[in-house]
């Protein structure tokens, strides 16, 4: 996959087959990790801390957070 652009929400399959919208954050300082957010849970994490397999789908059409979680 190319570089994820910041801020972006991406639609991502697990190898369970689900689906979750995740938000990219960024890059970490040392260049090792991604950072990115659930967007329903709210979860920040970066992908050394995944235990399971996933991949990109595409950008998600609908880039606002899911209720609850803007900062409004």
């Amino acid at each position: 996959m190319k570089t994820p652009e910041p801020n972006v929400v991406y639609a991502i399959e697990l190898c369970s087959g689900e689906r979750r919208r995740w938000r990219y954050l960024a890059q970490s300082f040392d260049g090792e990790n991604r950072w990115w957010r659930d967007e329903e849970s709210g979860i920040e994490f970066n992908e050394a801390n995944l235990m399971y397999a996933w991949q990109v789908l595409h950008q998600d059409e609908d880039q606002r957070p899911r209720k609850g979680l803007s900062d409004e």
